[in-house]
């Protein structure tokens, strides 16, 4: 890439010219662990996010190698894109088109999270029937328990939790449990439920945890973040 930047500063690199320099950045072994959690691409993300800072912030580059399809120039492109000049429709169906994990992730958590449309996508994948989009809704959920949790029915968050999780696929199961998780460390009135309905549903419960990680089981979870929280 220094010699597409060379001169340019990033300014003037086309879409073309990122995708060849992608594309070698592609490692087998990278693409080898990727594929195991549903990811489709080879380019370690430390490199990427560098290729990244190089570029800067270009939103018609970022809208060019979103178009692509490709998950590594969907990645870059939530990079060095400008999160707050995009539409609610915009965001709503780029979302759709993130099929895989970590573009889905990183769509929600570096340039949803910091539009102005958040809440609006946020209530409105909530209620979507498809479980992927759904998951992204109550990923959003999760920032607002911990940030902002005025206005959110918290009680009525645990009675779907407890009726929906036990039988949601693992994409939707794993942010609800997350919002478990994040009402009972949050909010002390509601821990003891949280807790119950975590054990009584036994969700992430064998789950494997390195060694110094703290489980995602959620009263494993919960107790773990308020001993945290005390000290």
């Amino acid at each position: 890439m220094e010699a597409l930047l060379d001169g340019r500063a990033g300014v003037g690199v086309t879409v073309d010219e990122v995708m060849e320099e992608l594309g070698g950045l592609e490692e087998t072994r990278v693409r080898e662990v990727n594929e195991k959690h549903g990811d489709d691409h080879g380019v370690n993300l430390g490199k990427l996010r560098a290729l990244a800072k190089q570029l800067k912030t270009q939103q018609e580059l970022a809208c060019g190698l979103w178009e692509t399809g490709d998950s590594a120039g969907r990645l870059l492109a939530v990079l060095i894109c400008r999160p707050k000049v995009f539409g609610q429709d915009e965001l709503d169906g780029m979302l759709r088109e993130a099929r895989t994990p970590k573009v889905h992730d990183w769509l929600v958590n570096y340039v949803v999270k910091k539009s102005a449309h958040c809440e609006a996508l946020r209530a409105l994948w909530m209620q979507d029937p498809d479980p992927v989009v759904a998951s992204a809704g109550w990923a959003l959920t999760v920032d607002r328990v911990a940030k902002k949790p005025e206005g959110l029915d918290l009680v009525g968050l645990l009675d779907v939790i407890e009726a929906e999780m036990k039988g949601a696929p693992d994409r939707l199961q794993w942010a609800m449990n997350h919002c478990l998780a994040q009402i009972g460390i949050e909010h002390p009135e509601l821990r003891a439920r949280a807790v119950d309905i975590g054990e009584r549903l036994e969700v992430l419960k064998d789950y494997p945890t390195s060694p110094g990680c703290t489980s995602p089981f959620a009263p494993t979870w919960i107790a773990e973040m308020v001993r945290r929280q005390a000290h």
